[in-house]
């Protein structure tokens, strides 16, 4: 006899109970739920202090540089402005009344807060600040503080020096204020983003046909990214989190806040629609389909998570920002969702009943029959099609945003061109090179000899400036690459001059660092880029033990991962296409091309990651319980796609609207990510999911569901479908109604066993067959066949309750099994299993040890005791026997 051992999750026994009292107390949840939002988001928005936007890597050689300059040499490590100003054509900014004009504006510019320095373009120390046609002129003005502490009122106060200058010098001058101080990184809603909420609406209009169960999943999106932000604004009055974070979990959160709801509401009409009572239709879909939504939710929020895999301290904020939306989205579905639900009531019943339909062929149908009639074709057809589109990928360059992803026409993107016109691109990305020159005897010699020197590198447009700090500590090379900052040729020019820090050693005696605004950000391009394959095969690896444990297959994770794979490397092609080579970037206002972001890839794969599995879980569950229901794989994968078809349908769509409605008018940061997460989402729900994963699995047939014995064992069963409540609901009122049996078999043993308190049963085999038994009815081993229950408790799904509840007396392994039994006798619990009575050496201990048996069982105790044979001295109430019987989980 051998029985397949599972370990059942209890989670949805859980939530069942959970949803039937919010059901009860629904008016209470309501009130609480809002005012845990008012109270929650109040407070978050008072103790605000404000975003904090700056991306670095403590640690890194460009951060550790700069913050020792911030230190010693505080005139060249914050942030600076650019004052431009530019002649028309025979005008030349070299003329003494420019010069003087420049000069007042100096004056004023050094009046203004925070600036510790103002650089005229006519100092002798600098070069390059005029233009080679003498037409433009920049004045840099240094301030104390970095980019995202820049206040408004500072760069106010020059964008005026700006407009005096040009007021000094007559109508014919241009004159333009930007640079770093004058970047506006910072991500913001518009209207736009409402577009998404519009398109959600009509999605959920069409599939259920009622303004009501359309707005409870809109409603509750809104309520949970609105408490995730203000939360997360509250964050910030002990953490620095960047807006860039907000949005993402604003993004993350109003998707799946919706399509959670989306789930949970379809599986409660469909239940209405089969004539459930209402109070029931709502515990059982949050069972079952809130199970799901738990599920789904944990691995998006464990990818989350896993983005502190990189190491960067940003990164891991936004992680973590964005599973807060991911945590309220699923607390709101499983408890807010259900008493809006009870709320609604009868009305969210659908009006004609699933048994007037007639039996048409809907899209579904057609969709599942072209995708499986030829499944090596539409394997290959997808397969090659994706890892066509995967190609572009490879040119992507990432990037952190400066001013030249800046919109058109704001003050910062418009210096930026104008000083990319006059003086190259490399003049807004100048690079700082650092000399330890402590000890160095002659600091004013050594800078300039090693500004000689870097000078004439490859890739170097000219050296600014080359100075040691007042105190002759530290001295400063500011570098002009000639290209832009966010190419690939000023990382290389950075990665020479480190190359060269034993060079310059060795020559000058001096320790050397790169560093400024552009080092720090492809410092940080570099280990986000190197954190890829670790998170990735993190992603991976979870992937297919999630998957292994849900669907109890090993084809099926590992078609499911590979087809994540295709999707994500789908969605980096599209982003390259656009961001990178510069297609549809009229239509999609994008206002620069040549980078990406760097986070970008590593949130992608993270939030795509949950999203995908979200789709494969709706999906292919249901592919699966028809599968476990009729044991015919082709018949399957048509009825379970035709009945999770419309759901998952629906919730790619909202999905793929909230993320495109954040495309057109989104901030630099936000755009690339938005539209490669819009594109994943299509191409996996609608290419991988409905189209790949239907093929492979028709292809594969009853293969797809096999799975080691051994390691079927050794994995929990998560059961997120609600298999094991919906066994103890069919089971609620098994044997009879208000049975009181200690015990209830059927289906195991050859005849019903029932037990009662106050009886001794006897069991009787092979020690095998006898130990199995005991220990399913003590909930030490579960995949029992048929039906039981161990004092009311439904078994396997109350395995922890019951071995909680029963002792268990295991004679064969004891040194002393008489004294044992009467001992564990003498304490009368409800019940107690006794494995190999005959065990016990000795007739005169056997005996004590029954006497002991049948005191309990005077005191209400059930006894179930197993031995090898009939044993007459025991007068057991009655005595089961036995036969060797084949049993399957």
């Amino acid at each position: 006899m051998q029985v397949i051992a599972h370990r059942r999750s209890a989670l949805s026994t859980t939530l069942y109970r959970v949803a039937a009292a919010v059901v009860r107390h629904r008016a209470r949840t309501i009130t609480l739920w809002l005012l845990a939002i008012l109270a929650l988001a109040g407070a978050g928005n008072l103790m605000s202090a404000g975003a904090d936007d700056e991306f670095t890597i403590p640690g890194s050689p460009s951060q550790t540089a700069l913050d020792t300059l911030s230190r010693v040499f505080p005139q060249v490590s914050g942030a600076s402005a650019k004052i431009v100003l530019t002649l028309p054509d025979g005008g030349d900014v070299r003329d003494q009344a420019v010069r003087d004009a420049v000069a007042r504006a100096a004056d004023r510019a050094e009046g203004v807060e925070h600036v510790v320095a103002v650089v005229s373009p006519y100092d002798e120390r600098i070069k390059g600040a005029v233009s080679g046609d003498g037409t433009a002129a920049v004045i840099t003005v240094q301030l104390d503080v970095s980019v995202t502490e820049v206040q408004p009122v500072t760069r106010e106060r020059l964008a005026t020096v700006a407009d005096g200058l040009r007021q000094d010098i007559g109508p014919a001058a241009r004159v333009l204020a930007g640079g770093d101080a004058f970047a506006d990184r910072v991500p913001k809603l518009s209207p736009t983003e409402g577009l998404g909420l519009l398109v959600a609406l009509m999605v959920l209009l069409i599939t259920f046909g009622s303004m009501i169960a359309a707005g409870i999943p809109l409603l509750t999106a809104v309520l949970g990214v609105g408490l995730s932000a203000s939360l997360l604004y509250g964050v910030t009055a002990v953490a620095g989190v960047p807006s860039t974070a907000v949005m993402l979990a604003v993004m993350l959160g109003l998707a799946v806040g919706i399509d959670y709801a989306l789930f949970i509401l379809s599986r409660h009409r469909d239940q209405l629609r089969d004539g459930l009572d209402t109070d029931e239709s709502i515990a059982r879909a949050t069972a079952t389909a809130g199970s799901a939504v738990v599920f789904a939710g944990l691995t998006v929020i464990i990818a989350l998570l896993g983005l502190a895999v990189a190491g960067i301290p940003f990164l891991t904020t936004m992680g973590l920002a964005a599973a807060l939306a991911v945590v309220i989205a699923v607390l709101i579905a499983v408890t807010f969702i259900p008493a809006l639900l009870a709320v609604a009531g009868e009305r969210l019943r659908p009006r004609a009943p699933r048994r007037r339909k007639i039996r048409i062929k809907t899209p579904w149908t057609a969709w599942v029959r072209l995708a499986t009639r030829r499944p090596i074709i539409t394997i290959l057809v997808i397969v090659l099609g994706l890892g066509a589109a995967t190609l572009p990928a490879t040119e992507l360059r990432l990037a952190l945003p400066d001013n030249g992803s800046e919109a058109h026409g704001s003050p910062a993107r418009v210096t930026y061109d104008t000083i990319t016109e006059h003086f190259g691109p490399g003049f807004n990305g100048p690079l700082l090179v650092t000399a330890d020159i402590i000890s160095s005897r002659d600091p004013v010699g050594d800078m300039n000899r090693l500004g000689a020197e870097i000078a004439g590198l490859p890739g170097v447009a000219l050296v600014a400036l080359a100075t040691p700090d007042p105190k002759g500590q530290v001295g400063i090379v500011q570098v002009i690459p000639d290209s832009a900052p966010d190419s690939e040729a000023t990382t290389d020019l950075v990665h020479r001059l480190r190359d060269l820090a034993d060079h310059f050693r060795d020559t000058y005696g001096a320790d050397t660092a790169v560093t400024g605004i552009t080092a720090v950000g492809i410092d940080v391009s570099a280990r986000l880029g190197g954190a890829l394959v670790p998170f990735g095969l993190l992603v991976v690896g979870l992937s297919l033990v999630l998957l292994t444990m849900v669907f109890r297959s090993i084809a099926v994770p590992v078609k499911a991962t590979a087809g994540y794979l295709l999707s994500v490397g789908a969605a980096f092609g599209a982003t390259a296409l656009v961001f990178q080579r510069g297609w549809l970037t009229d239509v999609l206002h994008v206002s620069h091309t040549g980078s990406v972001i760097s986070f970008l890839p590593i949130i992608l794969m993270g939030v795509l990651f949950g999203l995908a599995m979200d789709y494969e879980l709706f999906l292919v569950s249901r592919i699966r319980e028809e599968y476990v229901h009729t044991g015919d794989a082709d018949h399957a994968v048509d009825a379970g796609f035709r009945a999770s078809a419309p759901v998952v349908v629906a919730a790619a769509l909202i999905m793929f609207a909230v993320f495109a409605a954040f495309v057109p008018e989104g901030s630099t940061t936000i755009k690339p990510i938005a539209f490669a997460l819009a594109v994943g989402v299509f191409v996996d729900a609608f290419l991988v999911r409905m189209t790949l994963v239907p093929a492979v699995l028709r292809l594969l047939g009853d293969r797809a569901w096999w799975l080691p014995s051994r390691l079927d064992r050794a994995l929990p069963s998560l059961d997120v479908e609600g298999e094991g409540l919906t066994r103890e609901l069919a089971l609620a009122d098994w044997p009879e109604p208000g049975a009181t049996d200690a015990v209830a078999i059927a289906g195991f043993t050859p005849e019903p066993l029932r037990a009662g308190p106050g009886e001794v049963v006897e069991v009787v085999g092979e020690p095998s067959a006898t130990r199995d038994l005991l220990y399913a009815v003590g909930g030490r081993i579960t995949g029992l066949p048929g039906a039981a229950k161990t004092l009311g408790l439904v078994l396997p799904q109350r395995a922890p309750a019951v071995r909680a509840k029963v002792m268990l007396i295991r004679c064969p392994a004891l040194a002393e099994p008489a004294r044992q039994t009467v001992a564990a006798a003498g304490l009368a619990p409800p019940l107690l299993l006794v494995e190999g009575l005959d065990r016990i050496a000795g007739q005169a201990d056997r005996d004590a040890a029954q006497r002991a048996l049948w005191a309990a069982a005077r005191e209400g105790t059930t006894v179930i005791v197993t031995a090898r044979d009939h044993d007459p001295r025991l007068g057991a109430t009655r005595t089961v026997d036995l036969n060797p019987t084949e049993v399957y989980a």
